[in-house]
């Protein structure tokens, strides 16, 4: 049964690790890697990502990319959303922060962050503007 819009972007919003999906060109699939994100209800998608990653050099000539979120408990749910890049910018450390507490406790975010910060070179934020939407509750297992 597909979600209602308030359901997919409730349901989006949770902390879910990510399946991100872009165009990797000619004669490839596309490319397909787990990622942490932050969404609102009726906002964009922001992911960060490594400045020299070829995901980013992907997600760059694309101009757009998609996010899978599922769950198996208590129900099988998915949303997959897609739509165009709306901006990039430098990370910041508020940012990061912002997003390790998402998907951290509480008291391994400061080690993370400073870990990450000083460890995983520059990073961007990307942020994109859902613009089209798949989402089902597939019921329980």
């Amino acid at each position: 049964m597909a979600l209602s819009r308030a359901e997919r972007e409730q349901f989006l919003a949770e902390p879910h690790i990510a399946a991100l999906a872009v165009d990797a060109g000619t004669g490839r699939a596309p490319l397909t890697v787990p990622i942490w994100y932050q969404y609102a209800p009726g906002g964009d998608v922001w992911i960060l990502t490594g400045a020299t990653s070829r995901k980013y050099e992907l997600i760059k000539a694309s101009g757009r990319f998609s996010l899978l979120a599922d769950r198996v408990e208590p129900t099988i749910r998915y949303v997959s959303v897609e739509g165009p890049v709306t901006g990039t910018e430098p990370a910041t450390r508020e940012l990061l922060r912002e997003m390790s507490a998402r998907y951290l406790p509480a008291g391994k975010v400061d080690g993370y962050v400073d870990f990450a910060w000083e460890n995983h070179g520059e990073q961007l934020i990307i942020r994109m503007r859902p613009e089209r939407w798949l989402s089902s509750d597939l019921g329980s297992v």
